[in-house]
């Protein structure tokens, strides 16, 4: 018989406890519904990034290629400062787990993940001021450089704000409120595309300012979205309750210190990912501009899909986090492999589409004419390969995630270095260089990382979830 806890609406959300196919379904219900806002905020935050690129993209190409590379640096310096940032959610969910009325705890570990903000951030901010000579030492032209600097300086100013707002939204997360944070970003997505045609393109009275312009409407935008985060908690009776900044500026040692003994490998692992998928466009850029081309719509399709199971997967976090502070072994397992359940079941759907009408997905990119046609027969052999790792990515991430739930974030880490740089990247130069297939041998690697990663991370939830 499943008996599902009843909380006040000031506390966290229900956590399932149980046997049976009923405990399932309850576990599947709580998932999906703290899941579903979470995938529409990650789609909203693409399509930030997307508008963006295609208003520089009518401003110039050497303002797009200046923000494709700005963006990079400051891509990464985010997935560092948002290490730390990413600790708060299952923190919470285990205080919370524990002990529902834990309001104290629950206080201190946002306030300690603001203060890993202000510790973080500032040194990364210091970090991109220096963009034009360190794009330079990395070899970039001095035009190209000079172009990334004007983009990335005036966006550096929206870091800060940018890693406030993941504070916020994963506190938000950790206590069954994730429409806080979509909200705010569906506001940011209008806020965003009105500052970048007026800021880029000089229109509403305003200095055309191009690439400088989408800087400061993207650092703009954080900004905002911070501020009306703030306004979002003090509103909401569930979220104001734990009064997050009262003594905002008194530290608590040991709370940081697992703040950051939690965050940092969680922002590594990010980075080994993202490392790996960054440097495959280096070496499409070799094989020449269709390769490139293909490489870019293809890599686009599975990256939009993939928000799903990453949505997913944040809600799994949380979901494991309960039953973890709770000591209750068997939700520990369910709110795992439920969620890995979930992401696999939309991923066979994804990969279905996907190989089944490749070239008409290629083509909502790339008109099917004559010139396109090469950059189009090499995308659909991309997306081939997209359609079969679709399962993998899903359960890699899930999985990771649900380990994170159970505060392992070193191993995860490790694996991810292994999976994606001791498997991953040696495949993709063996097969493109070694085999001579060129892109698709890129690709071949990328999927046989993944594969790596998801076996691995599955088999440590397995191994860990037996013995919470």
């Amino acid at each position: 018989m499943t008996d599902i806890a009843e909380f006040d609406p000031t506390t966290a959300g229900a956590r399932v406890s149980g046997h049976g196919l009923d405990a399932w379904i309850a576990e599947t219900r709580e998932l999906l519904k703290l899941a579903g806002p979470l995938i529409l905020t990650q789609l909203a935050q693409m399509a930030i990034g997307t508008t963006d690129t295609l208003m520089l993209a009518r401003f110039s190409n050497t303002a797009l290629a200046g923000a494709v590379l700005g963006n990079t640096m400051f891509y990464f310096c985010w997935l560092l400062g948002s290490g730390p940032t990413s600790a708060v959610s299952p923190m919470i969910a285990h205080i919370l787990g524990a002990d529902a009325e834990n309001r104290d705890d629950v206080r201190v570990v946002a306030r300690m993940g603001f203060w890993s903000v202000v510790m973080v951030g500032v040194p990364l901010f210091v970090l991109l001021q220096f963009a034009h000579p360190i794009f330079l030492l990395l070899g970039q032209s001095e035009q190209l450089a000079s172009a990334a600097a004007e983009f990335l300086v005036p966006l550096s100013f929206g870091l800060p704000f940018s890693l406030g707002f993941q504070v916020l939204r994963n506190y938000s997360t950790a206590l069954s409120k994730p429409n806080a944070s979509l909200i705010v970003m569906g506001i940011s997505v209008f806020l965003n595309a009105a500052f970048d045609y007026a800021l880029i393109f000089g229109h509403f009275g305003l200095p055309r300012l191009g690439l400088m312009g989408s800087g400061i409407a993207s650092a703009t935008s954080f900004a905002v979205s911070f501020a009306l985060m703030l306004l979002v908690v003090r509103v909401t009776p569930k979220l104001h309750h734990y009064r997050i900044f009262r003594g905002v500026l008194r530290p608590d040692r040991s709370k940081l210190r697992e703040v950051y003994v939690l965050g940092l490998p969680i922002g590594l692992t990010m980075m080994f990912e993202a490392c790996l998928f960054f440097s495959s466009n280096f070496f499409m850029g070799h094989f020449g501009l269709d390769y490139l081309a293909a490489h870019t719509i293809a890599m686009n399709v599975p990256s939009i899909t993939f928000m799903v199971p990453l949505g997913i997967a944040m809600a799994a976090t949380v979901r494991v986090g309960l039953a973890a502070g709770a000591g209750d072994n068997e939700a520990v397992r369910r709110a795992g492999w439920g969620a890995m359940l979930v992401a696999t079941v939309f991923m066979v759907a994804t990969s279905g589409i996907l190989w089944t009408w490749p070239f008409e997905i290629a083509q909502l990119y790339l008109p099917a004419n004559a010139q396109n046609m090469p950059a189009l027969v090499l995308a659909v052999a991309f997306l081939h390969v997209a359609a079969v790792f679709q399962v993998v990515d899903g359960l890699q991430v899930t999985a990771a995630l649900s380990l994170r739930g159970l505060k392992d974030a070193r191993a995860p880490m490790w694996i991810a270095g292994a999976s994606y740089w001791l498997a991953g990247f040696p495949t993709c130069m063996l097969f493109a260089f070694g085999f001579g297939l060129k892109g698709l041998g890129i690709w071949y690697g990328l999927a046989f990382g993944l594969l790596v990663a998801a076996i691995l991370m599955c088999w440590r939830f397995w191994w860990l979830a037996r013995r919470v």
